[in-house]
């Protein structure tokens, strides 16, 4: 209405990039299925696919590949007509991660492997024929933090928007402790005060197994590798999570 109100009767547009997923491990079932005790939820994929659609892709999911080089192969055509790939587990230096070793005997061109951040240290990024690839680690928190800060970045650039993720300032509520070599974005809680000021509070664990605390987290707290400690009351950096005004 507002664009026909400008008088103009057309417009440029970008379509929704078509994002695939593919989950890989001989532990993963899908939601609803029977356990047993070295079986898990592949959770990464229905994550993924929300957080996808949220920033304004496409979710294709390929379901659950074995660890097995000849099942990961056959999936490889499927990845063509797609705009991005995004593989969920096989990235880290197990025999089982399989994905950089068969996808490179399949056209893999890997720009870089591992980064020194926390969590998602294993993460990927190569392409495949024409095809841009980001390789994320299988811990859930691992996988949904770099989603925040690359698989997001990657949609944005396709949608011609910008990739940096907005950052604010916030006032920090409990003290931490210094940083070692990594780049950490710690899950945390926030709340507006009558300041005016965002106060945000880390969660007390960290571990990248703990969905739950992930789940629970209003934002990241960015800090700087070397950090040293700060007590409560310093100004950090952070990025919000969910659909407010500045969340991701």
């Amino acid at each position: 209405g507002f664009a026909a109100a400008l008088n103009h009767a057309w417009l440029p547009v970008r379509r929704r990039p078509r994002v695939a997923l593919l989950a890989t491990g001989d532990e993963l079932v899908l939601p609803g299925q029977p356990l047993d005790v070295t079986q898990i939820v592949n959770s990464n994929s229905v994550a993924l696919a929300a957080m996808v659609r949220h920033w304004g892709g496409e979710a294709v999911d390929l379901g659950i590949v074995r660890d097995h080089p000849e099942r990961l192969a056959e999936v490889t055509p499927q990845l063509r007509g797609v705009d991005l790939v995004v593989t969920l587990g096989g990235a880290s230096v197990g025999e089982r991660d399989l994905v950089r070793a068969v996808l490179g005997s399949h056209g893999l061109e890997l720009d870089f492997w591992q980064i020194a951040m926390r969590p998602g240290k294993p993460l990927m990024f190569g392409r495949v024929g024409d095809v841009p690839l980001l390789g994320l680690p299988g811990n859930p928190v691992s996988a949904g933090v770099c989603a925040v800060l690359f698989v997001r970045a990657a949609i944005c650039a396709l949608l011609g928007l910008d990739p940096a993720p907005p950052e604010i300032p916030a006032v920090l509520g409990a003290p931490l402790a210094a940083n070692d070599r990594r780049q950490d974005y710690l899950r945390a809680q926030a709340a507006w005060g009558e300041d005016g000021r965002l106060t945000v509070v880390p969660a007390a664990r960290q571990d990248s197994s703990m969905l739950a605390t992930f789940a629970r987290a209003d934002c990241l707290i960015k800090r700087a590798p070397l950090a040293p400690a700060i007590p409560s009351g310093t100004a950090v950096s952070v990025l919000m999570l969910g659909s407010g005004p500045v969340g991701i």
